[in-house]
């Protein structure tokens, strides 16, 4: 049974940063494009970045230039650097697998997620 275990949260000021890691088992982690959602107060859960098998990457507009996502196969891992926090991106953030269907879309691949890690930004 797949398992994300989400973690590196914490609270930043404006323009601070953190790293997020998300440790994966129960799947083939390497064959699968990885990717970080974020879920805030009230708001839908909604994508932040994806990592192909490829170790091609994509970013949400509202975070690029800002955060970096990557991958550790050996370790089953996926990161997320996050730099010049905003206090917008205050939420829990999640990892999962994902699908790609036709090239542009990005679907979670498994209805179990983790249980995120909390991330607050403010002065």
């Amino acid at each position: 049974q797949v398992q994300f275990v989400e973690s590196g949260g914490g609270w930043a000021q404006p323009g601070g940063s953190l790293k997020l890691s998300c440790t994966v088992s129960g799947i083939d982690f390497s064959r699968y494009p990885m990717g970080w959602y974020r879920q805030a107060p009230g708001k839908e859960r909604e994508l932040v970045a994806v990592i192909t098998s490829g170790m091609r990457i994509s970013y949400e507009d509202f975070v690029k230039g800002r955060f970096t996502i990557s991958r550790d196969n050996a370790k089953n891992m996926v990161l997320l650097q996050m730099n010049n926090l905003q206090p917008e991106d205050t939420a829990v953030y999640y990892c999962n697998a994902i699908r790609i269907i036709d090239y542009t879309e990005y679907v979670p691949v498994y209805g179990s997620w983790g249980q995120g890690t909390q991330v607050t930004v403010d002065s």
